[in-house]
């Protein structure tokens, strides 16, 4: 059975999740917003290659940063 300190640790370890992820989303908005603004398709392209060669290695890092389900 959770203890309540197993219960607290895994909703702070789920709000450090979401809020890298969620960083991780403005920041790229912003890049896109930035770009389409200057009407800049190679920055376009560049933002595009960028997480098309990191997708892997966010969804790992996602994975990992994300703690299992506590077992019963």
């Amino acid at each position: 059975m959770a203890s309540l300190q197993d219960i607290r640790q895994a909703v702070a370890d789920e709000k450090t999740v979401e809020d890298s992820v969620l960083a991780l989303l403005t920041s790229v908005e912003q890049q896109l917003k930035n770009a389409i603004a200057s009407n800049d398709p190679a920055a376009m392209q560049a933002i595009v290659d960028d997480i098309t060669a990191h997708k892997q290695a966010m969804a790992d890092a996602v994975a990992a940063n994300t703690p299992a389900a506590p077992t019963s």
